[in-house]
């Protein structure tokens, strides 16, 4: 049996209808197995974020195919994009946390689909997520009360609290210096080694490209394939 997590091949997929309809993913194929840490470089508007999303079940693949955990994703239906969806961590740019909830709470909201957990375990297990990331203390506070870094934890908390298979992320480190960018890439790696979890991580950023098994590059909707990085690189 394969040990591909996310198995991709020949994937095309357009926006937009009739004449308006542009082709932004050309002929795609990539393979990533498990505990694999990939990252994804490459212009703005090349596709990058298009095809983590495809990968996530945000939206439904149109042509070719994408398998994620053995399931097909390619013209699934809503109901099987939210199944699979499941199994995923996701890391936006923008950290995406409820100004209205405190770090606990926003960490708490990864384990909703998770309907086998007591309120009490969801609670126990967000609060040694935080404290893993280094926000023991900071469990009670508002998104507002925190710095860009410890947000970006706050949400790779909540990505990583439910023990996901793949974690995606999205420009991680987009808004954050580089100590603080630095600091939660390690963290993303250290916790992923430690769960088992495969990561796909969208970047522009060259300073964390160290922490990856693999780099591919996505240029004007195709994607180039770069060797396996040697320890010396």
């Amino acid at each position: 049996m394969s040990n591909s997590v996310i198995s991709i091949q020949n994937l095309n997929h357009f926006f937009g209808h009739g004449q308006l309809r542009k082709q932004v993913l050309f002929n795609i194929d990539l393979e990533i197995n498990a505990s694999e840490i990939v990252i994804m470089t490459g212009p703005s508007g090349s596709g990058k974020t298009t095809l983590l999303t495809l990968v996530g079940g945000l939206r439904s693949a149109q042509f070719g195919s994408l398998k994620v955990l053995e399931r097909e994703l390619c013209g699934a239906s809503a109901k099987a994009l939210t199944l699979a969806r499941r199994n995923h961590g996701y890391i936006f740019q923008a950290h995406n946390l409820h100004g209205s909830l405190t770090a606990l709470q926003n960490v708490k909201m990864g384990l909703e689909l998770h309907n086998h957990l007591s309120l009490k375990e969801m609670q126990e297990r967000s609060a040694q997520m935080l404290e893993s990331v280094g926000l023991s203390n900071h469990l009670n506070y508002y998104p507002d009360n925190l710095s860009g870094g410890q947000k970006q934890r706050v949400a790779i908390a909540r990505a990583l609290v439910s023990h996901p298979k793949i974690v995606l992320a999205d420009e991680p480190t987009a808004a954050l210096d580089s100590k603080s960018g630095r600091d939660v890439v390690n963290l993303m790696q250290t916790l992923a080694k430690e769960q088992g979890c495969t990561i796909l991580l969208v970047t522009h950023d060259n300073r964390i490209l160290d922490v990856a098994d693999r780099i591919v590059h996505l240029e004007d909707g195709k994607l180039t394939n770069n060797a396996v990085l040697s320890a010396a690189a």
